[in-house]
C-alpha cells in the first residue's frame, strides 16, 4: 500500500504538470524516464527521491515546497480525496477556452470569489 505522503505528493505533481498542459510523456521526456514511471509517481505507487523532486520542480516551475502544500499528517485526512484537485485536474484538460472560461465563471458565481485572471 502506497504511504499517505507519496500518495499527496503524486497528486500535486499531476495537479502542476495538467495545470501547465504538459503530458505524462512532456515531463518524462524531460527527466529521460518513460511516461509509465511519471504515471507511478502520479498515484503514488512510487516514491519520488528528493533529487527527482528538485528537478520536477525545476521544470514545472515551482518550489519543491510545492508538493508537500496542504499536506495533513493524520491518517484519515490523508486518505480523503481533495475535490479541489479534482476540479483543477478536470478543468486544466478542457481545451475549449471560452467553456473553461464559463464553468470558471460558474464557479466564481456559485463561491463568492472572483479569479484574477490574466490579460
Amino acid at each position: 500500500m502506497s504511504h499517505p505522503v507519496d500518495v499527496h505528493v503524486g497528486r500535486r505533481l499531476k495537479q502542476i504538470r495538467t495545470m501547465r498542459r504538459l503530458s505524462q510523456t512532456d515531463v518524462a521526456r524531460e527527466l529521460n524516464l518513460s511516461f509509465q514511471q511519471i504515471q507511478k509517481y502520479e498515484i503514488g505507487s512510487n516514491r519520488i527521491a528528493a533529487s527527482r523532486l528538485y528537478e520536477l520542480s525545476r521544470i514545472l516551475h515551482v518550489p519543491t515546497s510545492y508538493f508537500f502544500e496542504g499536506i495533513d499528517t493524520s491518517a484519515e485526512n490523508m486518505q480523503a480525496r481533495d475535490p479541489s484537485l479534482e476540479i483543477v485536474t478536470a478543468l486544466a484538460a478542457i481545451r475549449d477556452d471560452s467553456i473553461k472560461t464559463r464553468i470558471v465563471t460558474f464557479i466564481e458565481d456559485v463561491s463568492g470569489v472572483t479569479v484574477a485572471r490574466q490579460g
